[in-house]
C-alpha cells in the first residue's frame, strides 16, 4: 500500500523554500545585466535598452522550449506518487535529447536573419547594433539553460528542490562576480568590456550551472542521461505535454514581445523603464512561484496516489502562502520606491518614466499569485491543454484588446501595465474556477 504524502506546512516550504531560490535564477541573470549596463558611463540607455530587447527574445525562446521540464516534472511525480518510477527513469534522457535538437535547429536558423529579429522589436541604430552583439554572445548559453531547466524537471518530480537550489546560488554569485569584473573592469587585469562583458558573464554562469546540474543528477540519483532504446512509453504524453505547453508559451511571449515592441515604439526613455519593470516584475513572479513549483511537484504526486482531499488542502495552503508572500512584496515595493529604480539606471529620464507605471506592478502582485499557484498545480495533474486554452484566451482576448485599446485611448506606457494586469486577471480566474468544478466533487466523494 502507498504512503499518503502529508500536506502539512513543513512538507510544503521544504519544496516551496528552495524552489523559490532556483527559481529566480535567469531572472536574476537578467536583472543583474539591466543593473550593471543601466549604469555603464559609455551609451548606459543604448546599452540598457539592447539587454531588455535581448533578453526578452532569449527568455521567449527559453520558455517554449524549456517547458519539457515541467512534462517531464508531471510524469516522473506522478509515477513515484503511483510507486512505479522505474518505468520511467529511461524517459528524461529520450526528452531532452529531442530538446537539445530541436535548441541547435532553432539556434542555426536564427544565425542569418538575427538582425531582421530585432527590428521587428522596432530596434535601430545604435540600439540595434548592440542588441546583435549581445546576442551573438549570450545566445549560446540557450542550449546549457535548457539543459539545466530540464534536470532541474527532474528533481522537482522527485519531490527535491534542493540541488536547484545550490546549483542556482552558485549560478547567481558567479554570474554578479563576473559581470562588474568583465563590464568595468579591473584595472591592470581586465580590460572594460561593457555590454559584450555581461553577456560574456551570463554565458560562464550559464555553463557552470548546467555542468553542476549533470554531477548532482549522476551522483545522487539513479535517472541516467544515457540514451537507451526502446523508446519509453510516455515519451508521446510528454511530446503532448510539451507541445501544448509550447503552444502556451508562445501565446505568453505574444504578450511579452508585443509589450516590449510598443514600448519601443514609444522612445528610448520608455524601453529602459520597460526593462527595468519587467525585470522586476519577473523577479517577484519567481518569488511567487516557489509555491507553484510545490504544488507542481506535490499536485502530481497526490494526483499518483489518488489522494484528492490532499490535492485540494495543498491548493488552499499554497495559495494562502503565496499570498502572504505577495503582501510582502508589495510593503517591499512601496516601501522601496524610489531606490529600487536608481539600481538598474541613473538616467533620470528612464528613472521618471518607470516610477509611473512602478505602481501598476505592485498593485498587481497578488493576481499574479492567483495565476502562478493554479498554474503550477495544473502542471502537475497534467492538464497542459487546458493551460493552453486560458492562455491564448488570456492574450487574444485580454492582454492585446487591452493594450491597443488604450494605444487608441492614448494611455501611452500606462495602457501596457493595465493591459498586464487584465492578463493576469483572466488567467488567474479560468484557471481557480476550473480547479474548483472539477477537483471539489471528487473530495467529498466516499
Amino acid at each position: 500500500m502507498i504512503n499518503k504524502t502529508a500536506v502539512t506546512f513543513k512538507n510544503i516550504n521544504r519544496l516551496a523554500v528552495p524552489a523559490t531560490i532556483s527559481g529566480i535564477a535567469e531572472p536574476l541573470l537578467s536583472i543583474t545585466d539591466t543593473a550593471v549596463v543601466g549604469n555603464i558611463p559609455v551609451d548606459g540607455l543604448e546599452s540598457l535598452a539592447a539587454v531588455g530587447i535581448v533578453g526578452s527574445f532569449l527568455s521567449m525562446l527559453i520558455w517554449v522550449l524549456g517547458q519539457t521540464r515541467s512534462a517531464i516534472s508531471t510524469i516522473i511525480s506522478q509515477y513515484l506518487g503511483a510507486g512505479r518510477i522505474k518505468e520511467v527513469e529511461d524517459l528524461p534522457a529520450q526528452a531532452i535529447f529531442l530538446n537539445l535538437m530541436l535548441s541547435f535547429l532553432i539556434l542555426g536558423s536564427t544565425i542569418f536573419i538575427i538582425e531582421e529579429i530585432f527590428m521587428l522589436f522596432e530596434a535601430s541604430g545604435k540600439i540595434l547594433q548592440y542588441c546583435v552583439s549581445y546576442y551573438a554572445i549570450r545566445v549560446w548559453g540557450f542550449p546549457l539553460t535548457l539543459f539545466t531547466f530540464a534536470i532541474f524537471g527532474i528533481f522537482r518530480g522527485l519531490q527535491n528542490t534542493y540541488y536547484p537550489m545550490v546549483i542556482a546560488i552558485i549560478g547567481a554569485v558567479v554570474n554578479i562576480v563576473l559581470d562588474f569584473a568583465l563590464v568595468y573592469g579591473i584595472k591592470d587585469v581586465i580590460p572594460a568590456m561593457h555590454l559584450e562583458g555581461a553577456a560574456w558573464a551570463s554565458l560562464m554562469a550559464q555553463g557552470l550551472m548546467a555542468i553542476l546540474a549533470f554531477a548532482l543528477l549522476r551522483l545522487k540519483t539513479t535517472i541516467s542521461l544515457r540514451l537507451r532504446f526502446p523508446l519509453n512509453k510516455e515519451l508521446k504524453r510528454l511530446v503532448f505535454m510539451s507541445l501544448n505547453l509550447f503552444v502556451r508559451a508562445i501565446a505568453l511571449n505574444v504578450a511579452l514581445i508585443v509589450a516590449v515592441r510598443e514600448a519601443t515604439a514609444l522612445g528610448d526613455r520608455y524601453i529602459g523603464a520597460h526593462t527595468i519593470a519587467i525585470n522586476l516584475w519577473l523577479f517577484s513572479a519567481f518569488f511567487i512561484d516557489g509555491y507553484a513549483a510545490a504544488g507542481n511537484s506535490m499536485a502530481g504526486r497526490l494526483l499518483g496516489e489518488k489522494n484528492y482531499a490532499g490535492l485540494w488542502s495543498l491548493a488552499k495552503k499554497i495559495l494562502l502562502y503565496g499570498l502572504i508572500v505577495s503582501v510582502l512584496l508589495m510593503v517591499f515595493g512601496f516601501v522601496l520606491y524610489e531606490p529600487l529604480g536608481r539600481v538598474f539606471s541613473n538616467e533620470e529620464a528612464v528613472l521618471t518614466t518607470f516610477y509611473g507605471v512602478f505602481f501598476i506592478v505592485i498593485l498587481g502582485l497578488p493576481m499574479n499569485t492567483l495565476a502562478f499557484i493554479f498554474d503550477g498545480l495544473f502542471k502537475g495533474l497534467g492538464e497542459m491543454k487546458y493551460l493552453r486554452n486560458v492562455l491564448l484566451a488570456a492574450t487574444f482576448v485580454g492582454f492585446l484588446p487591452t493594450l491597443y485599446l488604450g494605444k487608441a485611448l492614448g494611455w501611452g506606457f500606462y495602457g501596457i501595465w493595465i493591459a498586464f494586469v487584465v492578463w493576469m486577471a483572466v488567467r488567474g480566474g479560468a484557471l481557480a474556477w476550473k480547479f474548483a468544478v472539477t477537483y471539489r466533487p471528487l473530495v467529498q466523494k466516499p
